[in-house]
């Protein structure tokens, strides 16, 4: 018995420590600039965690840290990545510069961005570490606007929005196959879970999903109805899609069930988020939980039978 309250106070002060609650999402808004966090139970933790962006386009985050894609200069077509903590504090503004930002995604010490390099005339997805350092700026090159990017493993899927194909590639940037999804229409965001990609898809209104490894059609309208999807994540079995027209995030199963339309509403034009399922916790949670800790305990000890 002493070792089944040890365990469970043990997991409750894990949640406890200062700051942590269970899971948030991250979303950009790019019509405040801004980065809002929400719990995965759809409650506003911080709408304006991070503020003062311009057109903020993809998130990733990677431990502690979110890494946003926006612009600097948008006419110029001057962009940046920056990484804040994920309580919203700056870490870098200008983690990262490049042209056209849009698409992040991040494995391990790694960072993938992908970009429309107007001066140039080349649409390309680079590699940097998390610490800003140059990779591989030609990761993967002659792309027409690579908007979408999902990493599994030491796999690496592009969304070639202007070629209107899904790539696969290593995470070294050797194709897989650069059409393992062909002839799509405009994908805006993408999420892989095991072997299925989920796809969304901005001018149907749907999110679809496809084999990983073949790129065979499972389901086409995995979810939908949507008006305009913009981002998708996965997280403790279920998928969450951002809605951009409609400015919400709605919560459903890996199936296509629907959980909660509008577990998010309010937003201004979301275009991408980010879900995890741990981190760092508020410290007005702390006592509650510590205390809850301690009234379950006295309440199993007096149940105990005495010992002679």
């Amino acid at each position: 018995m002493r070792s089944l309250l040890s365990t469970f106070v043990a997991s409750l002060l894990l949640c406890a420590l200062p700051g942590s609650i269970c899971a948030q999402i991250f979303v950009t808004n790019s019509g405040t600039g801004t980065v809002g966090e929400y719990s995965t139970s759809g409650e506003p933790l911080d709408v304006t965690l991070i503020s003062g962006l311009i057109s903020p386009q993809g998130i990733a985050v990677s431990g502690e840290n979110l890494f946003v894609t926006s612009f600097a200069v948008p006419d110029r077509g001057e962009g940046r990545v920056g990484e804040y903590t994920i309580s919203g504090a700056p870490v870098n503004r200008t983690l990262i510069a490049l042209f056209g930002p849009s698409a992040i995604a991040v494995s391990g010490m790694n960072l993938f961005v992908g970009s429309d390099n107007i001066s140039s005339e080349s649409s390309k997805v680079g590699k940097f570490t998390t610490s800003g350092a140059l990779v591989n700026r030609d990761l993967i090159a002659g792309l027409s606007f690579p908007n979408a990017l999902a990493v599994s493993g030491n796999k690496l899927f592009v969304a070639d929005f202007g070629n209107q194909n899904i790539g696969k590639y290593t995470t070294s940037g050797e194709p897989v196959n650069a059409r393992l999804v062909p002839e799509l229409t405009f994908v805006s965001s993408m999420a892989v879970f095991g072997d299925s990609l989920f796809v969304a898809d901005v001018s149907l209104g749907r999110v679809s999903e496809y084999n990983t490894t073949t790129g065979a059609l499972v389901n086409p309208t995995l979810v939908s109805g949507l008006d305009r999807p913009s981002g998708l994540a996965v997280s403790g079995g279920y998928l969450f899609v951002s809605d951009y027209n409609a400015g919400t995030i709605g919560e459903y199963t890996l199936s296509g069930e629907t959980v909660d339309a509008t577990l998010v509403s309010g937003l201004d034009h979301p275009t991408s988020i980010a879900v995890i399922s741990a981190s760092v916790a508020d410290v007005s949670s702390t006592w509650t939980l510590l205390l809850l800790a301690l009234t379950t305990i006295l309440g199993l000890k007096a149940r105990l039978p005495r010992q002679a």
